[in-house]
């Protein structure tokens, strides 16, 4: 039996946090060790350059550290293929066949991107790398004959436009070359955690974020910082844990449901403090990130290990995506010295 293929990855833009952690990481782990798919999981730096043109040294430097990050939290380079987006040339050759048979029209109709330059205020200077970069993925999925990408609700759109793209090339060209792929959505209610200031997202830009990578000093004045219920002035005051971040973090991180119970009863009754539940909670971060932690050390003292796994990974997917290419160039026909 032929295993499913997935394709995932991440833009090298700084490093990972506990919300890609729960939000794709430890999914990709589970898909990954599951044994029922060859998996591709591609540093997207061409992608990050599309809004970071200026400033490519951010891209390189975070390069390494997301690396860094996949390794830490458990994937496998002898189960995974690591690779590098901007070293496989056939993508962007397959990208450009692809702008032939998507109209703007259609790429003004995308609502993730239409999100997207919105939420980095572009106004009229979008750039056209940007505009077209769910092309850029559609190259990125098929070259690899992805059957499952783990996305999140709001991409959704993106894998639409590539199976229509897909659709219509095979159409086109009368072949049955790529393949259309499917969606792995994330358990309802874990595709996104709040920063720790309450904000609906995490991210990096707002800089309200756990890292992988942060030492155990980091995470304590983190956790300690953390947005609880702001009417909750006195210990023995009521509380509230709808919208407390302590309380939702601690629903996701902490195995014990029974004592997450109690600790919600008590503080909403009263008589249970911020600082004894942050404490707690600490606890329960760090056990679930010291060993991440630990992983990554080993990698940081020998940077040029990683490096080579990358290369091997991409010389790897250069295979398969180079394959995938010249099956397109003869359905083209563009295969003039074959």
């Amino acid at each position: 039996m032929t295993k499913k293929v997935i394709l995932t990855g991440d833009r090298p833009t700084g490093k990972l946090h506990i919300g890609h952690y729960v939000g794709s990481l430890r999914n990709r782990v589970a898909l990954q060790d599951s044994g029922d798919y060859e998996s591709y999981i591609m540093i997207a730096d061409n992608q990050a350059l599309t809004d970071n043109a200026h400033d490519p040294e951010k891209i390189r430097k975070s390069l390494l550290q997301v690396a860094m990050d996949y390794l830490a939290v458990g994937i496998d380079p002898e189960k995974s293929t690591i690779l590098v987006q901007s070293q496989i040339p056939a993508l962007t050759d397959m990208m450009n066949q692809y702008l032939n048979l998507v109209t703007v029209a259609r790429l003004n109709r995308n609502p993730t991107v239409k999100t997207e330059i919105k939420q980095k205020a572009f106004g009229e200077s979008v750039p056209a790398g940007f505009f077209v970069y769910p092309v850029s993925q559609a190259a990125d999925i098929t070259a690899f004959k992805a059957t499952t990408v783990p996305v999140g609700d709001d991409q959704e759109p993106m894998l639409e436009q590539t199976r229509e793209i897909v659709r219509s090339f095979n159409k086109t060209y009368q072949t049955d070359t790529l393949v259309e792929p499917e969606g792995y959505f994330p358990p309802k209610g874990l595709g996104r955690i709040p920063g720790l200031d309450g904000n609906a997202k995490m991210s990096k830009s707002l800089g309200n974020a756990i890292y992988l990578s942060d030492d155990a000093d980091t995470l304590k004045k983190k956790v300690m910082s953390m947005y609880t219920d702001p009417d909750h002035v006195h210990i023995e005051d009521p509380g509230k844990v709808e919208g407390n971040v302590v309380f939702t973090y601690l629903d996701i991180f902490d195995d014990d449901k029974a004592k997450v119970a109690d600790l919600k009863a008590a503080y909403q009754h009263g008589g249970l403090g911020d600082v004894k539940i942050k404490r707690y909670l600490m606890d329960v971060l760090d056990g679930v990130l010291r060993p991440i932690r630990e992983r990554r050390a080993l990698y940081e003292a020998d940077p040029a290990q990683v490096l080579q796994i990358l290369k091997d990974g991409t010389a790897k997917a250069n295979v398969v995506a180079d394959q995938t290419w010249r099956e397109m160039q003869d359905a083209i026909g563009i295969n003039y010295f074959k």
